[in-house]
């Protein structure tokens, strides 16, 4: 049984490690190619901070564990909202006022609440395109509103430009991100193997690992990443990180099970998973869209949120005794 938790430890490592290599060498390339700095942070580093939850989410689903796949998306953005923003919360308030992030919260919004009607008669093939062809408009959107100088003078902008990635040689760009994509590989499949015995072992399913544990470890990058943004007071990014990992969880993390293991989604996935999901969107959503006045989280809020995931976590283990 250890053997298997310092598998786990030890691939989760090396996939925040090789996940930081791999963004660090595509943004490079892509900057040496002329792209600009901001539709790199809209895009590929949003892509590539997420490429940990796709890469497990893939590999478990292509092994017939579609459970993993589905509980690493589904809680990675339960993580995201309700331990990520409530634990930046309370080392430092937030406040927003980035326009295009308003304008993504009612996106997000739309996209978790049409993820969970597509799971109600089971994943198919079909779901999965679905998701894709959102993903890629979302995408489209994004460059869109860059190219068209929408997001000039926003917040989000300058913090998007300072924290990509200075110039490097191209020969050095590729390395990193050869060497990135060979550590996420070889430690995704040590992560997804390490968590399916653990499950085995314990007697629990592969959903729960992935609600759990898996979503946990994959989340703790952004975790550093939000708590770092608040105390360079670059708040918008704190947010933005949360937001579009959880359009990206949902897009391209919950499409993999449903394009390489379609099946039925787990009834508690339905009734609790999902739920706590949206309502903590809402939340977010509620907080953070108002055209008029600044987002915020305030203290308060934010240990309301902590209390929100303990609570979570406790009843996911409770399901767990009670079978």
């Amino acid at each position: 049984m250890s053997i298997y938790f310092i598998a786990l430890i030890v691939g989760l490592a090396v996939l925040v490690l090789a996940a930081d290599k791999f963004v660090d060498g595509t943004a490079a390339i892509a900057r040496n190619f002329g792209v600009s700095p901001l539709l790199i942070g809209l895009t590929i580093v949003g892509l590539g901070t997420s490429a940990p939850e796709i890469l497990v989410s893939s590999i478990a689903s292509l092994q017939g564990n579609g459970g993993l796949a589905v509980g690493n998306a589904i809680g990675s953005n339960i993580a995201n909202v309700a331990l990520i923003l409530g634990c930046t919360a309370l080392v430092s308030p937030l406040a927003f006022q980035s326009n295009l992030l308003k304008r993504e919260l009612p996106i997000l919004t739309a996209i978790s609440v049409v993820s969970y009607l597509l799971a109600f008669d089971g994943l198919t093939f079909l779901d999965g395109v679905i998701l894709l062809f959102m993903l890629v408009s979302f995408l489209t959107w994004l460059i869109g509103e860059a190219r068209a100088n929408r997001i000039v003078n926003d917040p989000l902008e300058h913090n998007l430009e300072q924290e990509i990635p200075q110039p490097m040689p191209m020969k050095k760009a590729w390395i990193l991100f050869g060497l990135g994509l060979i550590g996420l590989l070889l430690s995704s499949r040590l992560l997804v193997w390490a968590a399916v015995n653990i499950a085995q072992t314990l007697g629990v399913s592969d959903l729960v690992i992935g609600l759990t544990i898996v979503a946990l470890g994959t989340s703790l990058p952004e975790l550093a990443a939000s708590i770092s943004s608040v105390l360079k007071n670059e708040d918008e990014l704190a947010v933005g990180n949360v937001i579009g990992s959880n359009i990206y969880n949902l897009l391209a993390v919950y499409s993999m099970p449903a394009l390489f293991a379609p099946g039925m989604v787990e009834d508690s996935v339905l009734s609790r998973d999902f739920p706590v999901m949206l309502v903590l969107t809402l939340l977010l959503f509620v907080v953070g869209y108002d055209r008029k006045k600044t987002g915020s989280i305030n203290r308060i809020e934010g240990s309301i949120l902590l209390v929100i995931y303990c609570a979570y976590q406790f009843t996911v283990y409770q399901s767990v005794a009670a079978a």
